[in-house]
């Protein structure tokens, strides 16, 4: 009997809750604090749909109510009106701990009470584990899509909201959770179902979404703006060091490539008509792949877990990583041959794009440095770069030598307000009529770096990507990469750099080795004027020798038009076909048919070290874009006066040699003039791609430099690092000190103390060293 009782006053309690979510969730912080001045003992009245009236207890109510949410979830069946009415509960939710901050029962009870706070904790992991099951069956519903992705970021942002709004904080009480891991896969998961619901909206697959309704883009920017705010959240959680870390060390997002799922599936987001005239949703669409981007930057940019090592440790994680390397050189692909001042706003309105080019150039630095990644890019990418080099002298210079061109991408972080979004949706579909939707505003706070800064990061990754696929350490590298990226860059000046970058016009024949050799004489210059802010001079070092081995080994008979077909004949994969190939396919075929044999042999010309030419011929930075300034109008000015100078004298092919050699000095010191490096020379010079010990073996070996003195790696560092990185990290002299060190102290990897007193000391003779890495080294 008296259990009887209980069962009864636990229902009415339900029922009380029930009717409280429903008739409060549409009262924000605001009003409800105003309710509660006008109460007494805490207690608000309001008028049921019924028309009584009825009182509830706002303390009990905030204790009670991430219980009851959990319990509707996992008692109901999960249709649309179950996601509805907990949207409306987190909407409440929201609004209470929004309260909290300004009342202090409020704050005992949600921010205080470790019960209730427990209660929260598992209330956004349960919801998060439900809406990442949600699959194929769902699409048939406009209604369904929007209330799933309003409640992903709705519960992600209960995590800043109602636990706690410092990151570090709310990391530390995640990564005490013992279900961390099931928190984890569950986010990437519901955001990952969000993301193919937006594919769906962005392609108008679905039946509810007709084009010509006037809502049909408001409902494309709510969805974009849901999945941005969710997308958000985990990377912010991602910045944090020890969430990072702890997120490297879950299997199915690391491993199995949770993590790239997530990331191909944006990366791979395509807008549709009518929605590619809409600014908002470009806008937003690009954010999207941009913070994606950068949540893929912090995961590879890890120290005491190598990402890639982790994705590439089964031959399925590694193809699928391929796929998403793929797309973001497609993803710069399409952003270079755009005019770049598509990345100026509206001048009626800003709508920020993100940091997409330059994150997706970071990550190409990042996996051009890897030996499982690095062959692959040389044969998707190199058409593309030799395509940028090809560009006439004057666009070269304004977008890859100077400070103020091309303007800079806007980044922008979503201000994300979750009462006003759940209630948008909540009112708008709760309407007769949709066509009388209100606009949801977005709220974009800007974070942008100073336009040099940028402009000189971006062409810094430049030159990093293309040292990183030049470069060559023996021992580490396979036999089949040495000059890979040479003999393919070659290679593709053959071929038409129109169809890799539709949108630039550009010179043919033999005057295309002219403006590529002046593109790379002109870039090596700018180069060194950015070290040591933004390139070290290993990277320029590597652009220097690349440059010399180029010009050494281009004929230019090769480049006249009646050879390109026989030039095809003769060889029998295209780079068409290598892009089709897996790269184990590719090099072993490109060994059958000798496309990538041994390096023609070719004497260098003799100003390769003339420094009085140097003096004379090269251009600093600021001289080389000042020069080209008056030209930009007319950019094919340099190769139509060699035109008219060829066709006054009859020269022949030969001509174009000596403009190279003339117009294009390269030396072992190439730089700006103004520039404070100039004239030094490198400790690890490189030729062929090998580093090697001094300057003089460089004059000795020319262009032959592959066969000897190539650089010694200690037994150690052969050991503890085998041919997953290209570079050491630390130059000869620092392994030279580490060496005698650890004859000394040999146990020194389990030495904390030590190893940061060592890092120290040898961060002062080159690169910095930081623990971890002389741990793992």
């Amino acid at each position: 009997m008296r259990l009887a009782k209980e069962e009864t006053s636990m229902a009415e309690q339900v029922i009380d809750l029930i009717s409280a979510v429903k008739e409060l969730h549409g009262l924000s912080s605001q009003e409800l604090n105003k309710l509660l001045r006008d109460s007494e003992n805490f207690t608000i009245h309001f008028h049921s749909g019924k028309g009584s009236t009825t009182k509830i207890d706002v303390e009990k109510l905030a204790g009670l109510l991430p219980l009851h949410l959990i319990a509707v979830l996992l008692s109901s069946d999960r249709d649309e009106s179950l996601l509805r009415y907990l949207l409306c509960g987190i909407q409440l939710l929201h609004s209470l701990c929004d309260l909290g901050s300004r009342n202090s029962k409020l704050e005992q009870v949600l921010l205080d009470d470790v019960k209730v706070s427990e209660q929260l904790l598992d209330l956004v992991f349960y919801l998060l584990i439900v809406l990442s099951g949600h699959g194929q069956e769902n699409l048939n519903s406009c209604s369904l899509l929007l209330v799933h992705s309003a409640l992903v970021a709705s519960s992600l942002h209960l995590l800043s909201g109602c636990i706690s709004s410092q990151w570090q904080d709310l990391v530390q009480v995640l990564l005490a959770h013992p279900k961390v891991d099931i928190f984890m896969d569950a986010a990437f998961g519901a955001v990952h179902v969000a993301i193919r619901f937006l594919q769906v909206m962005l392609s108008d697959q679905n039946t509810g979404l007709h084009v010509k309704s006037p809502t049909a883009e408001q409902i494309v920017d709510y969805i974009c703006q849901q999945c941005e705010a969710s997308l958000q959240i985990l990377q912010s959680l991602c910045q944090q060091k020890m969430f990072r870390e702890r997120l490297l060390r879950n299997k199915e997002l690391c491993g199995k490539g949770g993590v790239l799922f997530l990331a191909r599936a944006i990366l791979k987001l395509n807008i549709m008509p009518p929605f590619v005239d809409s600014c908002t949703v470009v806008a937003a669409v690009s954010r999207l792949k941009a913070k994606v981007l950068s949540i893929l930057l912090h995961l590879c940019e890890a120290e005491s877990i190598s990402y890639l090592d982790e994705v590439a440790s089964s031959p399925w994680s590694l193809d699928l990583a391929k796929s998403v390397v793929l797309e973001i050189l497609e993803l710069l692909k399409a952003a270079l041959n755009k005019d770049p001042n598509h990345l100026s706003p509206r001048p009626d309105r800003t709508f920020p794009m993100g940091l997409l080019q330059l994150n997706a150039m970071r990550l190409a630095d990042i996996f051009s440095d890897d030996s499982n990644f690095r062959s692959y890019i040389t044969t998707c990418f190199t058409k593309v770069l030799t395509a940028i080099f090809s560009l006439p002298h004057g666009d070269f210079l304004s977008i890859w030598c100077s400070s103020e061109f091309p303007p800079r991408e806007e980044d922008g972080t979503l201000d994300y307000d979750t009462f006003t979004a759940a209630g948008w949706f909540l009112d708008t579909f709760a309407a007769a009529n949709l066509s009388n939707a209100i606009n949801l505003e977005i709220t974009l706070i800007p974070s942008n770096m100073p336009q040099a800064m940028y402009a000189h990061q971006r062409t810094s990754l430049f030159v990093k990507l293309i040292a990183n696929l030049h470069c060559f350490v023996p021992n580490i590298c396979e036999e089949q990469e040495r000059n890979l990226f040479l003999h393919k860059f070659l290679e593709c000046m053959r071929m038409d750099p129109s169809k890799s970058l539709p949108g630039f016009s550009f010179t043919s024949g033999a005057l295309r080795a002219v403006t590529v050799c002046r593109n790379l004489r002109s870039l090596l210059s700018h180069a060194e004027s950015l070290i040591p802010n933004f390139l070290n001079e290993e990277d320029v070092q590597l652009l220097r020798v690349f440059f010399n081995q180029l010009q050494s080994l281009i004929n230019p008979t090769d480049y006249e038009e009646n050879q390109v077909q026989e030039f095809k004949t003769e060889r029998s994969i295209s780079l068409d076909k290598f892009s089709r190939l897996t790269i184990d396919e590719h090099l072993q075929e490109a060994q059958s048919t000798g496309a990538y044999g041994s390096p023609m042999v070719t004497k260098e010309p003799s100003h390769l070290y003339n420094r009085t030419d140097i003096q004379k011929e090269e251009m600093s930075e600021n001289s080389a874009i000042q020069e080209e300034k008056p030209n930009f109008k007319n950019m094919n000015q340099v190769e139509d006066a060699i035109k008219e100078d060829k066709a006054k004298s009859g020269a022949c092919v030969s001509d174009v040699l000596r403009e190279i050699d003339r117009d294009a000095h390269i030396v072992e010191t190439s730089g700006s003039d103004t520039s404070s490096t100039r004239g030094k020379t490198y400790a690890g010079q490189v030729v062929n791609g090998d580093l090697l010990k001094s300057s003089e073996h460089i004059k000795r070996s020319g262009c032959q430099g592959v066969c000897g003195g190539e650089k010694v790696e200690s037994p150690h560092f052969e050991e503890k690092q085998p041919r997953k990185r290209k570079r050491t990290i630390m130059n000869d002299y620092q392994i030279t000190l580490m060496e005698k060190a650890l004859l000394d102290e040999p146990e020194m990897q389990r030495n904390a103390a030590a190893l940061q007193s060592w890092a120290d000391k040898l961060s002062l003779h080159g690169s910095e060293v930081t623990p971890s890495q002389l741990k793992n080294w």
